[in-house]
């Protein structure tokens, strides 16, 4: 018997079924979206007003090229609520620096987000940067584009200028009489002088504008007065930029740079907890954890905290926030760094912004479960009643694929609650016939199945459920009643033309049972039909190809069985041996002549294209 077990990846269908039972959980509030690949990499990153509309909107309607291509790659998402939009284009701007996504890379080609920066050096400049490196540099942003980064630098320029020539400049540079520059290249400059512009220029960015707004308000009565109305207008302009860009927002506050803020929610046995990482003064990174609570939830909650620095002591901030019942007397003296609980203010809000997004994490996980469990016993319930059986908890469904009647193979699947069991799929090689027979193939695997759970006394499914009609039916029923003597009940999934499911066909009566198309019912069927035609064909592809491999290696003078099956194992493919050198040949233990025939042989035909498989359901 050449029963198998395998693991494969989720199907298409169940990756949609996951994505539309997430969507109708998505919150009206702003925050950040986070696209994700079936390898649970970061692919796409953006931000909403509202979520619940933009989020949606990908997965419905049509789209461009481009955003068809990002959808088709998504497995699944995650969302970070946030108190504003504005905050929102933070995290999204930190996100996309962090991970940099390949479609918003693509998407936003040379459009990196842009920081002011204060060099560490002698005679500091304030410059425009991309990346934030641990340089001894004084970093401020990040801001939405370059544009809004190079206006911010040219108000600082003119109200509180720093170096702007470079360091080998002798004499006074243009920029100096126009008194934008310090003028470090006409006389020594005190570090008491450069560190009381900088204290100013902090003071800017940090939203403290009364000081510059009034010099600039004064400038411009005068440049008006004197008729000098370009001038004037030009200062009525940076006025106008800096009420309008340079604001504070609470996720940009200077007073909780560098800290990292918990918070956590307890239901139903679970524990959900959220982690945001503060930097320059805004969200650089959010963690979350659900996991089931055994013990005292504050307890856990500081545990918690302390493993997360010793699993990632690179993160570790200048201080931590989090909620009044957990120990901070014990973080304090395990981690060496200030715990407090903010009572009021912008840091509370952010302690009550990590416990909103925990409890919609945790209500999000429970919904999901609720949803999945109607779904799947809902519809396990309904195939029950349409076949007039007990109960359909227990399925098994069988498939078969051939390709011209050659490499006869057949697949079993296991569903158990409506959902898959793939530790227990099945691989049929048929070996009592040649050629392409499905009541003789539907025989042997019901015939091997069936007696081995007998002889092994293990337990008989609730239904077994055929890809086809009244051929399989029959050949199962034959079997199981006349042969093995078990009544297990049996159905046919039939397909329309285009090989998509269309009905049910009952065991016994073989007449077509009516399934509403809306109904779980029918979306289970689908589900189990598709399942097991993939699982099905992907077998018989894996075996055509390695009887491709053997019969072409076996027709070189000098490769034996023992021969062929060491290249199996080793380069595991045709084109894997065209590429290898003699050398690499030799080194299995084959004789040199024999190597230089394989490579030879191999260089000289052409690469076969599988493109015969097909499934005979």
């Amino acid at each position: 018997m050449t029963d198998q077990s395998n693991t494969p990846r989720e199907s298409r269908a169940e990756i949609k079924a996951n994505i539309e039972a997430k969507l109708t959980l998505l919150p009206d509030l702003p925050g950040c979206y986070i696209m994700y690949n079936q390898a649970d990499e970061i692919i796409y990153v953006g931000k909403a007003k509202n979520l619940k509309n933009r989020v949606r909107s990908y997965f419905r309607g049509a789209h461009d090229t481009k955003t068809t291509k990002l959808v088709s790659e998504i497995h699944h998402f995650e969302t970070i609520i946030t108190n504003s939009d504005k905050e929102a284009l933070i995290l999204e701007i930190n996100l996309i620096q962090e991970y940099k996504p390949q479609y918003n890379i693509k998407l936003k080609n040379g459009t990196m987000y842009p920081y002011l920066k204060i060099t560490k050096e002698k005679d500091p400049q304030l410059i425009i940067t991309s990346d934030v490196v641990k340089d001894g540099g004084q970093y401020f942003g990040p801001f939405p584009n370059v544009h809004a980064a190079t206006n911010t630098q040219q108000v600082l320029h003119r109200a509180y200028p720093l170096r702007r020539c470079p360091k080998n400049e002798k004499r006074a540079c243009f920029y100096y009489h126009l008194g934008q520059c310090i003028g470090c290249c006409d006389h020594e400059v005190s570090q008491e002088e450069y560190a009381e512009q900088i204290s100013k220029i902090r003071r800017f960015l940090n939203g403290d504008v009364a000081e510059i707004k009034q010099a600039l308000q004064e400038k411009m009565h005068r440049a008006a007065e004197n008729m000098e109305y370009e001038q004037a207008a030009d200062f009525r302009d940076q006025i106008n930029y800096i009420e309008t860009t340079v604001e504070r927002q609470s996720i940009m506050s200077e007073d909780y740079d560098n800290m990292d803020v918990f918070n956590y929610s307890m239901d139903r046995g679970y524990l959900s907890i959220q982690v945001f990482m503060l930097r320059q003064g805004s969200i650089l990174k959010r963690k979350a954890a659900i996991f089931p609570s055994y013990g005292n939830p504050e307890d856990e909650v500081t545990t918690f905290i302390a493993r997360f620095y010793q699993e990632e002591a690179q993160l570790k901030p200048r201080a931590i926030l989090v909620p009044s019942d957990v120990d901070h007397e014990l973080l304090e003296d395990f981690l060496d760094l200030p715990v407090s609980t903010p009572l009021r203010g912008k840091k509370r809000s952010l302690l009550e912004l990590a416990e909103k997004n925990s409890k919609i994490q945790l209500d999000e996980k429970f919904r999901l479960i609720e949803m999945s469990d109607k779904k799947t016993k809902g519809a396990v319930q309904e195939l029950a009643e349409l076949l007039y059986i007990p109960q359909a908890e227990y399925i098994e469904a069988f498939d078969h694929s051939n390709t011209q009647g050659s490499n006869n193979v057949s697949g079993m699947v296991v569903y158990r609650h409506g959902k898959p069991e793939r530790k227990n799929y099945r691989k049929f090689k048929i070996k009592s016939f040649e050629g392409a027979d499905e009541f003789a193939a539907t025989q042997e695997v019901i015939r091997r199945r069936y007696s081995r759970l007998l002889r092994e006394e293990k337990p008989l499914p609730d239904l077994i459920l055929m890809d086809g009609g009244k051929i399989q039916i029959r050949a199962a029923r034959d079997v199981l009643e006349n042969e093995l003597g078990i009544a297990i009940p049996v159905a046919g999934m039939v397909k329309d033309d285009r090989h998509k499911t269309a009905s049910l066909m009952d065991g016994y009566s073989e007449e077509l049972v009516e399934v509403d198309p809306r109904s779980e019912a029918f979306h289970l069927l689908q589900r189990i039909q598709e399942e097991v035609h993939r699982y099905a064909i992907s077998y018989h592809r894996t075996l055509r190809s390695k009887t491709t491999f053997g019969s072409i290696l076996d027709d070189i003078p000098g490769v034996g069985p023992k021969t062929r099956t060491k290249l199996l194992k080793h380069f595991k493919s045709l084109k894997r041996i065209r590429e290898a050198t003699t050398e690499d040949i030799t080194a299995l233990g084959i004789p040199k002549p024999t190597a230089e025939r394989i490579i030879e042989s191999l260089n000289e035909s052409e690469p076969t294209v599988d493109s015969n498989t097909v499934s005979t359901s």
